[in-house]
């Protein structure tokens, strides 16, 4: 059984100071980007000691949560999102199809409950769902929910009503990233605004939806950029019930081939610093783990990532196999989050 923070230290403070700095488990929603910068700023041990206090109080130090995404249609997306292997406008060798058959994901998601996910994703390389293709998709969710799995799914921007759709399926979460700053955003995506995105997220709250939105690092952004990436997403009028801390994985044939890798310690800095500002949200490691050592990874959860993706595909890009994620999990004495242990929204 985990200690909690009482046994562990005795600290029964509602609030740590650090500095000018007031870090609680309770979230909060008036972060200033001074405030964010300053949690970058701090020492290292300070930033992390701060992260696991705040973890502590908030969930299981050693459980993690497990979903499974798969790719339910690919390639051909009109967007421009220099990133993405999967835009029409570049030459990236990947194999485009429509959406898959019901069969086609009830049988994957049976495959990820069966090897320990709790929660399915289902990605469509969309601008936005055209009405007819929501209805397969409420399909899959229905189907899927069925099994006794969470559902996410991400399919572009939503328009009204959408999301209503969704909801009625039973869908859990919807993934909708902001990516970058909104200063960084226009030098990666001209296709769709930052406030497109806003919308969407707005409409998915509406609809009672849990958000799934985080961003990408090593895309040529600065630390400022990464700041206010956390600022925009600890301001927003709920925290992101799920944060996916992606980083990126450079595709021959994107804009961003060439990108400079984001540094390990400033990747953990970021998780760290997600965990602070929004304390109850799970912080998760997504793309870029197979460019991770095992130690940067043990790191990243040592500060307040407690989620994954497990299984050897995200969408297109690889991701470390279940057997290597398996064998992490043992050294370091983690377990994989059960559903029924999950807190209630």
């Amino acid at each position: 059984m985990s200690m909690n923070a009482m046994e562990i230290g005795g600290d029964a403070r509602e609030t740590l100071e650090l500095g000018a700095i007031r870090v609680s488990a309770a979230p909060r929603y008036d972060w200033t980007s001074d405030e964010v910068a300053s949690l970058f700023a701090l020492p290292f041990n300070d930033l992390a000691f701060a992260a696991q206090w705040v973890h502590r109080r908030c969930f299981d130090p050693n459980a993690v949560q497990v979903s499974t995404l798969l790719s339910i249609k690919t390639g051909s997306c009109p967007e421009d999102c220099a990133y993405c292997p999967q835009s029409i406008r570049y030459d990236t060798g990947i194999e485009a199809h429509e959406l898959l058959s019901l069969e086609a994901v009830t049988a994957a998601a049976q495959a990820a409950k069966d090897a320990g996910a709790t929660r399915f994703c289902m990605g469509a390389a969309y601008r936005g769902p055209k009405d007819r293709q929501l209805r397969e998709i409420g399909e899959m969710i229905r189907a899927v929910k069925a099994m006794g799995l969470e559902t996410c799914a991400t399919l572009g921007l939503l328009k009204d009503g959408q999301a209503e759709t969704l909801a009625e399926a039973g869908l859990d979460y919807y993934n909708h990233n902001l990516d970058s700053s909104r200063a960084f955003y226009p030098r990666v995506i001209s296709t769709r605004s930052y406030d497109d995105r806003l919308e969407t997220l707005e409409r998915v709250r509406a609809a009672g939806i849990k958000v799934c939105c985080g961003g990408i690092l090593g895309m040529g952004e600065t630390r400022g950029d990464r700041v206010a990436l956390l600022q925009e997403l600890a301001t927003l009028p709920e925290h992101p019930q799920s944060v996916p801390i992606n980083k990126l994985i450079p595709i021959p044939g994107t804009p961003l081939q060439d990108a400079e890798a984001v540094d390990g310690i400033e990747f953990a800095r970021t998780i760290a610093a997600a965990r602070v500002t929004m304390p109850k949200s799970y912080v998760r490691l997504s793309a870029g783990r197979t460019g991770f050592s095992d130690e940067l990874q043990a790191l990243c959860f040592a500060v307040g990532a407690n989620s994954i993706f497990y299984g050897d595909k995200l969408l297109t890009t690889e991701n470390p196999d279940r057997m290597a994620d398996r064998a992490l999990f043992s050294r370091l004495g983690l377990k994989a989050e059960a559903l029924a242990a999950q807190p209630p929204p």
